[in-house]
């Protein structure tokens, strides 16, 4: 295995701390939702920060497929949703799930089930959470 891209990040006090990439774009405040227990507040927290980072992944799959495909398809406006959730497992533990809800303009129904499908395949974050948390992936169409 050749590692292409190394990113470091710390996180300092847990859930109500502090997270910030040693390179420095990342540098924000943690807080703790009040579903979760926790005073809410301005700062943002592990489930957005994953999210966002699944998002952008599978959004990248999904445009590298459709280029390697070429496909006639505006790749720049392909939109990922993640939602993440956060949940208590039977043991009392917790575990997350994932829902992806993939918009890709200019594609039917055929084509775009299949960019998915390669894109879930392909992507890093969805090869780490394989067999790991469910994910659900939706195919948002133009009306």
């Amino acid at each position: 295995m050749k590692t292409l891209y190394e990113a470091t990040s710390t996180a300092v006090g847990g859930r109500k701390g502090h997270v910030k990439s040693e390179d420095g774009p990342i540098d924000l405040p943690l807080s703790v939702p009040k579903s979760m227990g926790g005073k809410g507040g301005d700062g943002t927290n592990p489930e957005q920060l994953f999210g966002c980072a699944y998002a952008a992944c599978f959004g990248g799959a999904v445009q590298a497929i459709a280029k390697s495909e070429k496909l006639d398809i505006d790749t720049e406006s392909i939109s990922i949703t993640a939602t993440i959730g956060f949940c208590e497992d039977d043991e009392g533990g917790f575990i997350l799930e994932a829902t992806l809800d993939c918009f890709i303009p200019g594609v039917d129904l055929a084509t775009g089930e299949s960019l998915v499908n390669q894109a879930h395949e392909m992507c890093p974050f969805s090869r780490a959470t394989r067999d790991n948390i469910t994910v659900t992936l939706n195919l948002l169409l133009d009306e």
